[in-house]
């Protein structure tokens, strides 16, 4: 039953969705949130946020907890732990549609289903996420200032995040499955020149170790079947990211990436859908960038609405 035309529907509440919600009912939007996972999406995930401008440190739950409370303070509505089956934004009244029979409308949707790090699926990842296991170089590299990290990859975020890590930690090891790296040349050679970084080379991490917190990894040498077990105080995993766009295929233009093309104002080619944070085509993935896409996402649906009247 659809007894409410919303203004704007957006679909997801981490940080770019609950910025969109805290600006769309701010300016007095009628808004609805949608949310198939945990409030906060890749924010709860962080242990300790210490980047975050204005907030000398605080965890991911805590953060997301707060955007929660404005955003509903402004008359936002959130629906968690909610599955949808599919969407029908061809016409001017958007339609999304839950598995349970419920459907809700609205005049605009902003779509904000977030992503997520590819994940190496071994024994031991999900255990020391957030506990020595990262995805962020940028976010994470100063806890460990003075030890002795991991990185997986081959790619140009592997080398460039593993040359960042120099500057906080003392030893970084990459691990990389292929005899040769698939980043661009200037990668390789800076990363080869710094006297912190080295190299094991044809291998693959088998299993992540540690009581309570992550001590070891083990690597099996691919052209021996060979394993070792090298002590570490961290591993940053960079092998690719992946968007939560799966079932928006046939909905808005995507890349080949998976990722939702936008323009500046955050518009997809579909009039009156609008998309932001982690799932649309961007370079940096942090909080803050999020934050920003959704506060623009938001201001576009006013002027969309606005233009509408």
């Amino acid at each position: 039953m659809m007894d409410t035309t919303y203004d704007v529907i957006i679909l997801g509440a981490g940080a770019a969705g609950l910025s969109a919600g805290i600006y769309a009912s701010r300016a007095k939007l009628n808004t609805l949130i949608l949310n198939e996972g945990a409030v906060g999406g890749q924010m709860v995930l962080t242990h300790e946020i210490a980047n975050y401008p204005g907030v000398e440190i605080t965890n991911g739950y805590a953060l997301a907890n707060i955007m929660k409370k404005q955003a509903k303070h402004f008359g936002c509505k959130i629906k968690s732990g909610v599955k949808i089956s599919n969407y029908d934004f061809s016409g001017d009244t958007k339609v999304v549609n839950l598995e349970d029979g419920r459907s809700f409308q609205a005049k605009s949707v902003i779509l904000t289903p977030g992503g997520r790090p590819r994940n190496l699926n071994i024994p031991g990842e999900d255990q020391f996420k957030g506990t020595g296991i990262s995805y962020c170089a940028t976010c994470d590299g100063d806890f460990f200032t003075d030890k002795e990290v991991v990185v997986v990859g081959g790619g140009n975020s592997a080398l460039e995040e593993a040359v960042s890590l120099t500057k906080y930690a003392t030893k970084v090891t990459i691990v990389h499955q292929f005899d040769e790296f698939q980043a661009f040349k200037h990668a390789v050679v800076e990363a080869q020149a710094n006297p912190k970084i080295h190299f094991i080379m044809e291998s693959e991490l088998k299993e992540f170790l540690g009581n309570g917190k992550l001590n070891s990894v083990q690597i099996r040498h691919l052209p021996t079947g060979k394993i070792s077990e090298m002590k570490t105080d961290g591993t940053f995993i960079f092998i690719g990211y992946l968007p939560n766009t799966e079932n928006l295929k046939e909905v808005v233009e995507l890349n080949n990436r998976g990722e939702i093309i936008v323009d500046g104002e955050m518009k997809t080619n579909v009039p009156g859908v609008f998309a932001a944070g982690d799932c649309i085509v961007k370079k940096y993935r942090q909080v803050t960038t999020a934050v920003a896409d959704g506060t623009i996402a938001a201001l576009s649906v006013s002027d969309y609405l606005r233009s509408k009247n």
